[in-house]
């Protein structure tokens, strides 16, 4: 029997037609929506990175994980709700204790690396760079770093959002923030 079209009444029983109610989501999804956002950014700024030698790849490289200290929109989106394993990657990062968060990054790190978020700090990425913050070599290296299943620029984010949100670090203005 086949199912009911999107402008009959739902099979639900609310009475409203199918296309608003319990009917089928058509076209792409907003993780695809926000992977392909990602992909675009990271297309456009790829050149930027043509012709650069091995060295100053590496160096781009080593510069990733410092950038999320430049801006506040550098930091991902913390949970609202401090689950255990935020709470314990908090502690570890307040007793600079590497070994007893790292089970707990990964298990934060899981949760917060979405295709929204990406998307999120690939627009902020682009934005610092059109005010001339960050320059077009870094832009790019972190863009394809988003666009990749790479997860270095989210975790240096995610260790830097903990650490400005327990006091550990300043924000980039300066400000110590109270535990």
């Amino acid at each position: 029997m086949p199912g009911s079209g999107r402008n009959q009444p739902c099979p639900c029983g609310s009475g409203r037609k199918t296309k608003h109610c319990c009917g089928e989501h058509r076209g792409p999804s907003e993780d695809q929506l926000a992977r392909a956002h990602v992909a675009t950014l990271a297309h456009h700024a790829i050149g930027d990175l043509d012709g650069l030698s091995d060295r100053a790849l590496e160096h781009l490289s080593e510069q990733l994980m410092d950038l999320p200290a430049l801006d506040l929109s550098l930091l991902v989106t913390l949970p609202k709700l401090i689950g255990p394993d935020l709470e314990r990657l908090r502690e570890a990062i307040e007793h600079d204790d590497a070994d007893w968060g790292w089970d707990a990054l990964t298990n934060v790190h899981k949760q917060i690396d979405t295709p929204q978020q990406r998307a999120r700090l690939a627009d902020a990425i682009v934005q610092l760079r059109d005010q001339h913050r960050l320059n077009r070599h870094q832009a790019a290296y972190a863009l394809l770093d988003l666009h990749t299943p790479s997860t270095r620029f989210i975790a240096a984010s995610l260790l830097e959002a903990v650490a400005v949100s327990i006091g550990v670090h300043r924000t980039p203005g300066g400000l110590h923030i109270a535990a």
